[in-house]
């Protein structure tokens, strides 16, 4: 039975993933630390058939010990810390998690399991000011976060490990991926969280920074569909995985608050502590290399993907 190691096993991408790997017969196991365990939830469908070991993006040394008794086939960076606005507050954390992380991990796999092929999780992030139209493997780089710099900086050297140790390291340059397991701060989740208590009459109001600008926003489980995809390729190679369609966070906000039956004028406010220091007006993906190569297509469309996370929480909030 092959095996697959997975670090940020707790996260929506994570558990996604494990879900999709145990279904077609891989052995999986997850690297978390003790603080995320209460973060298990997402896992609680799987949990018995999945191998937990403590360990930390920061400390190299918890990492070695498990990929040396486990000997994956396939191992997924998927921690980080990954929050945008997170990343301003705290820039240093962001560096050594997100950036230095996956080096301790890229150095980790070459001492204990250099046959292992690894999927490094990249972000359209990275690009950041890349101009009006879409982004593809060959746009250049203009991160406007200090989580996209680090992701630049992870990505770059996934490929450098490739190039210099002859490793099968695959950076995933994923567009905005979402789902009902995604974590509260993000603002899909925070949108239909939101309209799911106004409509259980738990609030009133949901607060929101510029609802102009446009991101690419797919499903999480069809995106982890495409990593696997990367790792059972003939050789190495790094792919944009998106939709091709952009959406304001407007537009996010009108369907969620349409399925909810309730009207947006009537609870949307506008909050300038949530503006960002520097935005990025627009980003949407090409991701025909991965539909040519990787035969990947996403299956579920902007409208299901905002109808399934809005239902899901008006199920939670008993709305």
């Amino acid at each position: 039975m092959p095996t697959a190691f997975i670090t940020g096993i707790t996260g929506q991408d994570g558990s996604f993933l494990a879900e999709q790997l145990l279904d077609a017969g891989w052995s999986v196991v997850g690297l978390a630390r003790r603080s995320a365990s209460r973060s298990l939830w997402r896992l609680a469908g799987i949990r018995d058939r999945i191998t937990m070991v403590d360990g930390d993006l920061l400390d190299m040394g918890s990492m070695i010990d498990p990929l040396r008794e486990y000997q994956p086939d396939h191992v997924y960076n998927l921690g980080a810390q990954s929050f945008v606005a997170t990343s301003w507050r705290q820039p240093l954390l962001t560096g050594d998690v997100t950036a230095l992380g996956a080096a301790r991990l890229l150095e980790a796999v070459r001492i204990a399991c250099p046959e292992a092929r690894v999927y490094q999780a990249g972000s359209s992030e990275m690009f950041g000011l890349a101009g009006d139209g879409v982004q593809s493997e060959a746009t250049p780089f203009h991160p406007r976060s200090p989580y996209g710099v680090a992701k630049v900086y992870a990505h770059h050297l996934a490929i450098n490990y490739r190039e210099s140790h002859g490793m099968f390291v695959v950076g995933g340059i994923l567009f905005n991926h979402e789902s009902e397991r995604r974590s509260p701060e993000f603002v899909t989740r925070k949108i239909t969280m939101a309209v799911a208590a106004i409509k259980a009459g738990k609030q009133d109001k949901l607060r929101l920074g510029r609802v102009d600008v446009r991101r690419d926003w797919g499903f999480a489980g069809d995106y982890t569909r495409a990593m696997t995809a990367m790792l059972e390729q003939d050789q190495p190679k790094d792919f944009v995985i998106a939709t091709g369609k952009s959406w304001s966070v407007d537009d996010f906000a009108k369907r969620a608050f349409d399925i909810a039956g309730l009207k947006m004028e009537n609870h949307v406010e506008h909050d300038p502590a949530l503006m960002r220091p520097a935005e990025i007006p627009n980003l949407c993906g090409d991701a025909t290399k991965a539909h040519t190569e990787l035969n990947w297509q996403p299956q579920l469309s902007f409208d299901e993907l905002v109808t399934r996370m809005t239902v899901a929480d008006l199920k939670r909030a008993g709305a």
